[in-house]
């Protein structure tokens, strides 16, 4: 079952409280835990994709390795809490991420880019989000940034690192295109705190070790729990050593289309994507120095998408 709302799991009558169980998948040689977009639920503002990858000790010579793919429409937010990356991208970038920093990719009109192990047989934490590019930004010039530092702050027993927006009188130097929030909190002893939230926004918690009392309900890692607009103040019951995601933002008001790795508007655009990929046009040029082939894509023939498929 993939999702299901609060009162069906702790008796709690709440209705602004949703479940959601994230689904199993496998990319680039390591088993990702996938708890956007889920039925039921497609976005959280304007995230719209999250992975949480690890934590994963490699055998020997194995590490993870994603060949060249294409990106239209969004924006990739990646957070390294253990081990390295290697991004490489179509216009040129070549950037390691290291734990504790962010790679944030604009696709807009297009881009390609891969993602390999710096040194296999390590160990690989990391948590990736996408950011669904409003109307007004969806088609833009493509753009990477990479963000060694971002503001932590200490508060009642929690190191919070503000990854996305403003927070706690902090502000994230990442730049996004909707209003959004994204914090990485982190207990070493047990913890039990309430932090503010901007009720205006919806937000989605997800613990990625440990466990976690949030808003009343009991999570352990591979349960997001998305919580609907007009909560001020989020309640927390942490046990040591635990560590989530808040993300939050103000909803879309309608859901984007989310196909392979396209976010778009109408099944047009994915349409006329997908067959400059496979033609190998100059929006979706090869990736200098990547190694890897460039992955194929699968077939969209006789699919009608909806938001958020």
């Amino acid at each position: 079952m993939a999702e299901q709302h609060a009162d069906s799991i702790n008796g709690n009558t709440d209705a602004s409280l949703q479940r959601v169980e994230a689904r199993p998948s496998v990319v680039g040689g390591i088993t990702l835990r996938r708890a956007l977009p889920a039925h039921g639920l497609r976005t959280v503002g304007a995230w719209c994709f999250l992975d949480h990858a690890g934590p994963a000790q490699f055998e020997p010579g194995q590490g993870m390795h994603v060949g060249q793919h294409p990106h239209i429409g969004l924006q990739t937010f990646t957070w390294m809490i253990e081990g390295e990356l290697l991004h490489r991208d179509s216009l040129g970038h070549e950037q390691v991420i290291r734990a504790g920093q962010v790679n944030l990719m604009t696709a807009g009109h297009g881009i390609v880019h891969s993602e390999d192990a710096v040194v296999d047989g390590g160990r690989l934490h990391a948590a990736q989000m996408w950011i669904a590019l409003p109307d007004t930004e969806r088609n833009r010039a493509p753009a990477f940034e990479h963000y060694p530092t971002l503001p932590i702050i200490e508060r009642e027993g929690l190191t919070i690192t503000v990854l996305v927006g403003n927070a706690l009188g902090a502000s994230s130097p990442v730049e996004v295109f909707s209003p959004l929030v994204g914090l990485d909190l982190v207990t070493t002893s047990a913890v039990q705190t309430s932090l503010p939230l901007e009720p205006g926004f919806e937000h989605a918690v997800l613990v990625l070790r440990g466990a976690a009392a949030v808003a009343g309900e009991a999570l352990m890692p591979g349960t997001l729990l998305k919580l609907d607009r007009g909560r001020s103040a989020l309640d927390l019951h942490c046990s040591a050593d635990t560590q989530m995601l808040v993300l939050g933002g103000e909803p879309f008001a309608s859901p984007p289309l989310l196909w392979w790795n396209f976010v778009a508007r109408t099944q047009l655009e994915l349409e006329q994507a997908l067959a400059d990929w496979n033609a190998g046009d100059a929006r979706f040029a090869a990736v200098p120095g990547a190694n890897s082939p460039r992955l194929v894509a699968p077939t969209l023939a006789g699919l009608k998408l909806k938001a958020g498929s």
